[in-house]
């Protein structure tokens, strides 16, 4: 990533980072042999190089054996214990997608390890834990298979050769003459070690440069239906996450938040709080968007939240400003009548004599991310140093933040990455908010003359509250088409916030004044002339990428619009997508043709009253198809019944990808329903929890089968792309049951 010519406009901390990871590519000039970076024994056995917590990016640089990134060294990622188990690092979050189980199950391919044996372990923000691709410390974009699934096959066939090369070291012969196999190494006549027995001695030789890999078909791991490795702690109740962290002396602290983004404190009258029995200090702090706030410190959560419940405050909200929905809408309707910045510029002056015409507005709302596991993260401060443990997508940014934030070094904060509970992009949030507020927290305590880490967490009431939503939205859509479906033309403008604007990642995803991300997914994969523009205002609301993000707009407005063509000039809705698709798009194909031949579309007879639907959507670099069966139940749309075709390449662990489409298909239903939606009033959330920002309960839950078209290709991702696609299919279904066809989400209440 290449941020030179914006870094002065960045943040402190974000030019940090950038100016840390550019050390990353730099060259050996130490010396540092590779037996010195090796070295590193345990009583159980060795790790391949361990790094320190608190390794810098250039001591990481330093270390690497020439020809060799930090992320491309065993050391960092591979244990062996005495007894063969084999403890893979993995260089993401894990919140729900299954990583901790994918990426070792890439590199135990590749080791040839007894799987039964292999464990997982979390990296933190150390730089051999970056995104080989991007360079920076970041689970999302779906990229965590599809940009380790190489660097970690040859993680594990770098491994293998050093155990191999200690067997033939210790037998005294070729390493050519050996094989390996279910976590032994296999020699003449049969003989065989083990990898624990192995492992001292492949410690102290060098690392290849260089490895060959397997050949796809004979893969013994990967493609196959793999349990989850933390499927037993999870189903028991076990499994630790990071509002679980429970350090000595540790207090909890919640903190009372601005009413409107960004306001200042008038007054605090603490006295009754501070009378709350286990509270420990009350703390003005500085919050996000400038704003302050009052942090309740006490020996846990309860006598907190009863001590924030006592406060008496004034707030100053003369100076921000006040976001209303209602008059946000008008205001964008009054935007939308004016081109805005253009993403694409055809020709579509034949809209003016085409013979059918279709005039559409659609309206999406603020969306907030509500994961199970609400926002915390616990800080300890000891002298010049700080520990975090926090669930995170971007440990190195929120590691930074963090030393920013106390006045300490970079190279002096350790990001312990702990499981979350969920995220859908609220836990990689360029301004680190809740880190950097967490951080806040822990320094004023620190002042105070508490000497505790202190756990800040947020309540469900804080998280729906706190801001940073999925952007509201407005498209404004004018198409002339003729009597065959051929559109003639496609006039469209999109109104909403800008996610990336004043973020590192501007730079990259801003071009000529459009925010790439409020556009994917509009006009591929279909062939025709469109004039898109994007109006981009700024609003006193934090917004932020939201699980499959621009996908989550634009693929209903493009879907449910194809499917009205197709209806009003009579032709089947998946016939009528292949010809659009003309002779491209081989994947989109064949996504949709397996989730149709699947359904039973076009064969089976539906009950009465009900209809099938149908989507296809990539994003990405994956597609998903949904052909769905809904019917309008006592005035309300109904969900009876999924069916997916996925194309992703290679499916690493199908039971992932199964599991990945299943909950994206049921965050897609919730922006359908009555109530899933945020909005503002005089500057004010005005949802709180699940009992007015709706989510889809047991009883929404349609059938759900994934099927997935077969490839040997390197895989793409699949954490998002299950989302977009289902709620136009559940639209289009309702609009062929009898029901009206819907230009706004979620779907209103009878």
């Amino acid at each position: 990533m290449h941020f030179d010519s914006r870094l002065a406009e960045m943040p402190k901390h974000l030019q940090s980072l950038m100016q840390q990871a550019s050390v990353e590519d730099k060259p050996d000039t130490n010396g540092f042999s590779r037996r010195s970076f090796l070295k590193m024994a345990t009583a159980s056995g060795f790790a391949l190089g361990c790094y320190p917590m608190l390794a810098t990016a250039q001591d990481a640089a330093a270390k690497a054996p020439a020809g060799l990134k930090p992320t491309e060294q065993p050391g960092a990622f591979v244990q062996i214990a005495k007894d063969g188990t084999v403890t893979v690092t993995i260089n993401r979050l894990e919140f729900g997608q299954g990583v901790q189980t994918a990426l070792p199950l890439i590199l135990a391919e590749e080791l040839d390890a007894d799987w039964s044996k292999v464990k997982y372990a979390n990296g933190n923000n150390h730089p051999a834990y970056v995104d080989p691709a991007f360079g920076m410390h970041l689970t999302g974009g779906s990229n965590s298979i599809a940009h380790s699934y190489t660097q970690y096959r040859e993680l594990g066939a770098r491994t293998r050769a050093m155990l191999v090369q200690a067997a033939a070291t210790q037998w005294n012969v070729e390493a050519s003459a050996l094989r390996t196999e279910n976590g032994f190494v296999i020699g003449p006549g049969g003989k065989k070690l083990g990898y624990g027995d192995l492992a001292e001695a492949a410690m102290k030789l060098p690392v290849p440069e260089k490895v060959v890999l397997k050949d796809p078909k004979s893969f013994r791991l990967i493609g196959k239906p793999t349990g989850r490795l933390d499927a037993k702690a999870k189903s028991t109740g076990t499994q630790d996450f990071g509002i679980d962290t429970h350090l000595p002396g540790m207090l909890t602290a919640v903190v009372a938040r601005p009413p409107v983004f960004g306001a200042k404190l008038k007054s605090v009258d603490d006295t009754a709080a501070k009378a709350i029995k286990g509270v420990k200090a009350v703390l003005r702090v500085p919050v996000d968007r400038g704003g302050e706030g009052v942090a309740i410190i006490a020996t846990g959560y309860w006598p907190a939240k009863q001590g924030r419940d006592a406060l008496k405050l004034e707030w100053e909200l003369g100076s921000v400003e006040k976001v209303d929905s209602a008059k946000q809408l008008a205001s964008y309707r009054e935007t939308a009548k004016q081109q805005g910045a253009l993403k694409y510029n055809d020709d579509v002056s034949k809209i003016a004599t085409a013979p059918h015409k279709l005039n559409a507005e659609f309206i999406f709302p603020y969306l907030a991310h509500t994961p199970m596991e609400p926002l915390n993260c616990t800080v300890a401060i000891k002298g010049d140093k700080a520990e975090l443990w926090v669930g995170t997508q971007m440990p190195g940014l929120d590691g930074f933040a963090a030393s920013t934030a106390l006045g300490l070094k970079p190279e002096n904060i350790a990001v312990h990455t702990q499981m979350a509970g969920g995220g859908f992009g609220r836990r990689a949030i360029p301004t680190s908010d809740y880190v950097v507020e967490a951080c806040g927290v822990a320094k004023a305590a620190v002042t105070a003359g508490l000497d505790a880490p202190i756990r800040t967490l947020w309540s469900r009431e804080d998280d729906v509250k706190g801001g940073y939503y999925r952007p509201m939205h407005l498209h404004k859509a004018e198409i002339g088409f003729d009597a065959q479906g051929n559109i003639l033309g496609w006039d469209h403008v999109i109104v909403g916030q800008s996610i990336v604007s004043g973020t590192p990642f501007e730079g990259m995803m801003v071009k000529n004044g459009v925010d790439a991300t409020a556009v994917e997914g509009m006009k591929e994969p279909y062939e025709m002339p469109m004039r898109l523009s994007v109006h981009h205002p700024k609003i006193n609301v934090p917004v932020l990428w939201w699980r499959s993000v621009g996908s989550t707009h634009t693929a209903f407005v493009m879907e449910t619009l194809l499917d009205e063509i197709a209806e009003t000039t009579k032709q089947d809705p998946v016939a009528y997508r292949l010809k659009l698709m003309g002779d491209k798009h081989p994947r989109h194909k064949a996504a949709l043709q397996l989730a149709v031949e699947k359904s039973g579309y076009g064969k089976k007879k539906l009950p009465a009253g009900r209809a099938y639907g149908v989507a296809v959507h990539e994003s990405f670099s994956s597609i998903v198809a949904y052909v769905v069966e809904a019917s309008m139940k006592n005035g309300q749309p109904k969900l009876h019944k999924v069916t997916a075709g996925v194309h992703c390449n290679l499916a690493v662990n199908p039971k992932t990808v199964e599991a990945q489409v299943q909950g994206a298909a049921l965050m897609g239903l919730s922006m359908c329903l009555p109530g899933a939606a945020i909005t503002l009033k005089d500057g004010v959330v005005e949802q709180s929890n699940f009992s007015d920002f709706v989510v889809p309960r047991i009883t929404d839950m349609p059938q759900i089968a994934v099927h997935i078209v077969p490839s040997a290709d390197a895989p793409t991702g699949m954490g998002e792309p299950g989302l977009p696609a289902l709620a136009p299919a559940f639209a289009n279904a309702i609009a062929r049951a009898g029901g009206k066809r819907w230009r706004e989400l979620p779907f209103k209440a009878a």
